[in-house]
């Protein structure tokens, strides 16, 4: 296994270098016969990945501890679901994953029916192969995933508990695929620019691979929030830790960018703006990897025995440089085909808008983010930025991007008259000031929450009139029942429908944030058995304090009875989990969900005497940011299931020719 493995990752390295090659000289010549042998050097690539992949898959699973990889994340208690997710639990098998991804993407393209025939195919397959050797590189010679020990370890030192988790064994493997697809779109517009290409072309045929790696980020981000808030014990979500900062930002510039290229398909605009975007979206993914794996910077995520930010500085240097001189030499091209704004208040302007606050937004989180670094640099101390900070400027640029949601369906393109701004803004306008007017009467008076939450009310209701007067118009033509034609309508429009239903999870999930922050109460009480703490409308009894081993781990467990508003909610067990081979203990929280808030209970400490320290904590809203998600996941795939390519044909020159 070790040299099946090693010369896999061997092979693969010589592999995509032979690819790049023979596809430039093809690309050079114009003959396709070495672009051909260049595509089959691409599947030959990622064949070599999977099976190293599978190779270590293998030795993990079996437990081949000689193995220092296996040693170091895997032991033989650990479950075989556990076993198998170590692959990315440290820095070759992840690297390894990466790889895997970045060349199942390569062979994709390079071999999709969609594309067959079109010249953009052997530059975009050669872009990828350069990130492909890299990781190669790093694989074969820097962090070897097939490393042996001079001797047969009796067991292994397990894998972190934190990570013994569900969401961790999916929230890696949808990151990665994000921050890889990103790489995707970033090859066309290279390709694209490379060959003087100035219209639209590149952005229609990379619509989807965009969305994808755009949904995979959400759902990387999201399961990441979720692991956090039910394995860390801190009764949160989001903690703006470096690597969480790391993954959100490229998210904010993809969507900025996913909304900017629409105005470029339907009015010639934002050329140079959608290129910088793509090119910022991918910086940010290889500077996440740097941060994840630099050391720089303390985080939870990161791997802290890493030595290869250098490399991953120096290549993400490089490739933003090349990449801004391939813009900067297009630059007169692109301007002059480029239109123009006609009115500030139009559709095009919400776009623009939008896309300055996400922008805005993820400057905000780069700075905060590296500001320690920079600090240490110039003050010689390092500054840590907490999450007041960030939560402060976020705050109303979140409330900022919710309004230009909720505005946008409501504009004209080009230019919207008075007339059509009194129609359309006056019903929805009174409507969320008389739901803000309730708010306050109920007890809702911090103004960030008002505010927030009327903000959301005028985004469910423009989006709400968008599918009523769709499907009104529909029936006046067509006289369907409501169900039938509201179906038509959403299918036959999946992208605009399906964005819809993307930023309607996007007001669910803020929905969950503004009551989570502003109306959180949380207690730290020590009681012995038989004694009780009130919170809210809840009381908490403590009933006995136990303990019980599964396997080599010894769990010690809380009884909670739990009681609202006088009526017995049933009994929640709190633990605190120490792991056999493993120093420090985890946190297993105990959850009374409603849709209305969480009761969250966390066992802190104990006495021998039974007395117990626990930590209890009620998340108003935090449901609504769940079922955000999911609506989010919902709309993208919605917008992207069953999408054409509307009849779109290569429109370059330098066709290859076949030579014999």
């Amino acid at each position: 296994m070790y040299l099946l493995g090693n010369a896999a990752i061997y092979l693969g390295l010589a592999m995509a270098v032979y690819s790049l090659v023979i596809l430039m000289a093809g690309i050079k010549t114009k003959q396709q016969r070495l672009v051909n042998s260049g595509k089959g050097g691409v599947l030959a690539v990622f064949i070599c990945t999977a099976v190293a992949a599978a190779v270590l898959l293998y030795l993990l699973g079996t437990s081949q501890f000689v193995y220092e990889y296996v040693n170091n994340y895997t032991s033989s208690e650990l479950p075989m679901g556990y076993k198998l997710a170590a692959l990315w639990a440290g820095n070759s098998g992840s690297l390894l994953l990466w790889t895997f991804f970045l060349t199942m993407y390569t062979a994709m393209i390079a071999y999709s029916r969609k594309m067959k025939g079109n010249p953009m195919v052997p530059y975009i397959s050669a872009i990828l192969l350069v990130n492909t050797i890299f990781f190669y590189i790093v694989l074969g010679f820097v962090a070897q995933p097939f490393t042996m020990l001079d001797y047969v370890p009796a067991e292994g030192r397990g894998l972190n508990p934190m990570l013994q988790n569900p969401g961790m064994i999916v929230h890696p493997v949808t990151l990665y695929l994000g921050y890889v697809g990103l790489a995707v779109p970033f090859a066309f517009a290279m390709a694209a620019l490379i060959l003087k290409n100035m219209d639209d072309f590149w952005i229609k045929m990379t619509r989807r691979w965009t969305i994808i790696a755009w949904l995979f980020l959400t759902l990387g981000n999201i399961l990441g929030g979720q692991w956090a808030y039910v394995e860390l014990g801190w009764g949160g979500y989001w903690a703006w830790d470096p690597v969480e900062n790391a993954s959100f930002m490229p998210w904010l510039t993809a969507t900025a960018f996913l909304h900017s290229v629409m105005i470029q398909e339907r009015k010639n605009m934002l050329k140079v703006w959608n290129i910088s975007l793509i090119i910022l979206s991918y910086a940010l993914t290889l500077f996440g990897t740097f941060l994840v794996r630099s050391g720089v910077l303390t985080s939870v995520h990161a791997f802290a025995d890493s030595n290869l930010g250098m490399y991953f500085l120096i290549f993400m240097g490089i490739a933003v440089v090349g990449a801004l001189y391939v813009l900067m030499s297009r630059y007169h091209l692109l301007k002059r085909s480029a239109g123009e704004f006609t009115s500030f208040v139009s559709k095009e302007s919400s776009f623009l808008i939008n896309n300055l606050l996400l922008v805005g937004s993820a400057f905000a989180v780069f700075w905060g983010t590296i500001f320690p670094l920079v600090s240490e640099a110039v003050r010689g101390t390092k500054v840590t930025v907490g999450i007041p900070f960030f939560n402060t400027v976020q705050a109303p640029i979140l409330l900022g991007m919710m309004f230009v949601m909720a505005v946008c369906p409501l504009l004209a393109w080009q230019r919207s008259s008075a007339k059509n701004l009194k129609k359309n803004f006056l019903l929805p306008s009174i409507l969320s000031l008389a739901g803000m007017t309730l708010m306050v009467t109920l007890g809702i008076q911090k103004a960030w929450a008002v505010i927030g939450y009327g903000v959301i009310i005028f985004l469910f209701i423009t989006h709400y009139f968008e599918f009523y007067r769709g499907v009104k118009a529909r029936r006046k033509m067509t006289k369907e029942r409501i169900p039938t034609a509201l179906y038509k309508l959403m299918t036959k429009n999946r992208r605009r429908y399906g964005g819809y239903i993307v930023h309607i999870g996007i007001a669910f999930i803020a929905m969950g944030i503004i009551g989570s922050q502003n109306y959180d109460v949380e207690t730290m009480k020590t009681l012995k058995p038989g004694e009780s703490v009130d919170i809210e409308d809840y009381r908490i009894t403590y009933e006995r304090l136990d303990q019980r081993s599964e396997g080599i781990n010894d769990i010690v467990y809380a009884d909670l009875t739990v009681f609202k508003n006088g009526e017995r909610l049933g009994v929640f067990q709190p633990e605190k989990i120490f792991y056999g081979n493993w120093d420090q203990p985890s946190s297993e929280v105990a959850l009374q969900t409603s849709i209305a808030e969480d009761l969250y209970m966390v066992l802190s400490t104990w006495e021998e005497n039974g007395t117990a320290t626990f930590i209890i904590k009620i998340n108003p809203m935090i449901s609504w940011l769940w079922i955000g998600s999911v609506m989010v996941v919902i709309g993208s795939l919605f917008a992207i299931w069953n999408g054409r390519y509307q009849n779109i044909t290569p429109k370059y020159t330098g066709v290859m020719k076949e030579v014999a």
